[in-house]
């Protein structure tokens, strides 16, 4: 038995505080438990009052003659941690505590939800909360609606999780007016005890939970969530799970002096959570409900080619447009499937994909037309759409949807435009577990939604590279610097350090004269990049502190003088140590990898294309490490320009495989050493297939033992 079971499905539960007050909280929990129709037992806990809702009172819960497995409090904080010192007396399994002035005022607030919190784990209590909505079970053996909201919301099998609990109730409006039913839905509040991580578990394992639906506002846990959630969503039994994150922005991007830094910020962190565990991002509410409803049609497609049917072109195209920007394609039909489309069409109809079959269609047409394209082996799936005209039959259509639907694995969704006119054929699916949407585009997305989770369950899994690193060469180096203060390492002692990791580097040279720069020069035999080497000259290029394509002793004496002559103009106290003298690299495509150190979260690894267009253009992904081979792969499909790394429209295709190993390299780099803050290397030049890649140019900060980093 699980010890959140006493929150979700108790036998009895105490309302501590309970209220004879119409329009107190402690009032409204406690008739909506007792107007939900609990069917346990329920107690209200109340000194002043005989009785609440004609339902006799006691003066505290030790006052209560039989077990309680569930304590509801809503008290202030001082009367709250009374109220949970004495729970254990009673046998109390599960507290939810609605009231604030907890954590979130912090002072006395947060002491008091510490010591609450202590005093639960001691007696083996989960808690919910503090300053949270309550929770709810609509299953017909619970019917528990020990929340703010009025309404028991109807039983179904998806469960949801808020940490907002003014959210929770809009949410709720929202499910009523769709008649979207629940399995469970809770609202944690402050988290002292029970977080997304146990509710996730919990829902994993209860048979009536099919889809998960999660608002976040923040996680405090990062690498373990993404372990555990990652076998939630792929493992034996998958559940999908469906996120809607508060601040889309970057605005919590912190200042920083890498690239990756100052690109990362809390949304990279939580993308990275998002992509590494398998969890859906929606964008909205809505949105975050239309995936949930596609979901409970329990069909997922092998692929992305879907079927289009409609009787009205306007609808088809957006669905079409939709389906592109989802991640989808329009199937090709093979050419039985378009003779069995003419055999049952009329001549005006379009028989290619989307199909039309014209605005007067009886449910016989969409049934043959449905049924033919559904049989089409390059037909991952379909959406079919429905306009009401004068002569539409909305019920005998979604009933012959219906027919065609239950034969096939492949999954099928509907959009019913309208209200009134398709209610019935509406009702119609919804009861038989169709997934049937209002507008075409969110059907489209829907569908996109399914695809990705599809190709997320079905993922392969490679072998792991295997390195050998010179760990002991790379922390020697740190230390070295970290002893004198030196908490930015330039690209001379970067590139040391990627030495020790299997990077392939330029041959370089510090020169601290103009002769030195010469002299190292002319030995490489090649065009040589110089660029400053300054602790204060983090960012060379903006200092005018790099030169490109040099070549001969003259055009290297020059460019060593400009150099010099650029960056004291730019920063007259900058300490200059020399000018580094690199071979240049052999054309390839320019991408960037860096790391951000985040404390709750470790290191934030970044890829994307590199040079002046990550400035410019920003794509780029995140994951935290540790990052193997399969999730470096999915790094490197996952930006916008993968088609260059790929080859496109003449240009050869560059070694991704050097490019992963570059990744699951720098990974590694992180985590063995949590000293580096940030690090970029930009760019990276990827080179033809089987060619490798090479670090051109390499920036690394420092963390300060016990403080800031640079």
């Amino acid at each position: 038995m699980d010890r959140l079971d006493a929150i979700f499905s108790p036998k009895s539960v105490a309302v501590i505080g309970a209220s004879t007050k119409p329009g107190k909280v402690g009032h409204d929990i406690f008739v909506n438990i007792l107007k939900g129709g609990f069917q346990g037992t329920l107690y209200p806990v109340n000194p002043q009052a005989r009785s609440v809702q004609c339902v006799k009172a006691y003066p505290t819960i030790l006052d209560i003659p039989d077990p309680v497995d569930l304590a509801i409090i809503i008290l202030p904080p001082a009367e709250a941690l009374k109220a949970v010192e004495q729970a254990p007396q009673k046998g109390v399994q599960g507290i939810v505590i609605v009231s604030a002035g907890f954590r979130e005022v912090g002072g006395e607030g947060r002491r008091i939800e510490d010591e609450i919190a202590a005093r639960c784990r001691q007696a083996g209590i989960r808690l919910v909360g503090p300053n949270c909505l309550g929770v709810i079970n609509p299953h017909p053996s619970v019917r528990l609606n020990a929340s703010f909201s009025a309404r028991m919301p109807a039983y179904g099998h998806i469960s949801f999780i808020s940490q907002s609990g003014a959210l929770c109730t809009a949410v709720l409006d929202f499910a009523a007016d769709r008649d979207f039913g629940f399995s469970k839905f809770i609202s944690i509040g402050n988290k002292a005890d029970v977080d997304e991580l146990d509710l996730l578990r919990y829902f994993h394992k209860d048979q009536d939970t099919e889809v998960i639906m999660i608002y976040l506002e923040e996680l405090r846990r990062g690498r373990e969530f993404i372990d555990e959630v990652r076998e939630i969503t792929s493992g034996d039994r998958p559940t999908p799970i469906i996120a809607v994150k508060s601040g889309r922005t970057a605005a919590g991007a912190r200042a920083a002096a890498s690239h990756t830094g100052s690109l990362a910020g809390t949304e990279g962190i939580y993308e990275a959570i998002f992509q590494q565990s398998g969890i859906l991002r929606a964008e909205s509410i809505e949105e975050l409900f239309n995936y949930a409803h596609a979901f409970s049609g329990k069909k997922i497609p092998n692929g992305n080619k879907v079927a289009i049917i409609t009787n009205a072109g306007g609808p088809g195209i957006v669905a079409t447009d939709m389906t592109i920007t989802s991640g989808l394609e329009l199937a090709h039909f093979k050419e039985e499937t378009i003779e069995a489309l003419a055999s049952h069409l009329p001549a005006t109809a379009n028989l290619l994909n989307p199909v039309d079959v014209i605005g007067d269609a009886s449910q016989d047409r969409y049934e043959n037309a449905l049924g033919a394209v559904i049989k089409d082996e390059g037909v991952d799936g379909a959406l079919v759409i429905l306009t009401p005209q004068s002569m539409t039959n909305a019920l005998g259509t979604a009933e012959a949807i219906t027919r065609i639907a239950n034969r096939t694995y492949k999954p099928v969704l509907c959009c019913f435009m309208g209200i009134v006119d398709v209610s019935e054929g509406v009702k119609y699916l919804q009861e038989r577990g169709i997934p049937v949407f209002r507008f075409p585009e969110h059907a489209a997305q829907a569908f996109g939604a399914l695809y990705r989770y599809s190709k997320w369950t079905s993922r392969q899994h490679l072998a792991q590279f295997e390195f050998k690193h010179d760990v002991e060469r790379a922390s020697e180096i740190i230390r070295k610097n970290l002893s004198e203060g030196r908490l930015y390492l330039g690209e001379a002692e970067g590139i040391e350090i990627l030495n020790a990791y299997g990077f392939q580097t330029l041959p370089t040279f510090l020169a601290r004269t103009r002769e030195e720069a010469m002299d190292f020069a002319e030995s490489m035999g090649a065009p040589v990049a110089m660029k400053i080497v300054s602790p204060q000259i983090i960012h060379k290029t903006d200092a005018g502190g790099v030169r490109l394509n040099l070549k001969g002793r003259d055009a290297v004496k020059k460019a060593y003088d400009t150099i010099l002559e650029n960056v004291l103009k730019f920063d007259p106290n900058a300490v200059v140590e020399g000018v580094l003298v690199q071979r240049m690299a052999s054309p390839g495509e320019e991408v960037i990898i860096g790391m951000s150190r985040y404390p709750e979260y470790g290191p934030l690894i970044m890829f994307g294309l590199g040079g002046i267009f990550v400035e410019v253009f920003k794509d780029v992904v995140f994951r935290l490490a540790p990052v193997g081979r399969n999730e470096a792969r999915r790094m490197v499909k996952g930006i916008r320009g993968y088609s260059l790394l790929k080859g496109v429209r003449g240009r050869p295709p560059r070694d991704i495989r050097a490019l992963e190993r570059c990744l699951v390299r720098l990974s590694d780099l992180a985590v063995n050493h949590p000293e580096i803050k940030e690090m970029d290397i930009n760019p990276l030049i990827v080179h033809e297939k089987d060619q490798g890649a090479v670090a051109a140019d390499c920036r690394i900060i420092l963390e300060a033992p016990g403080g800031k980093g640079s």
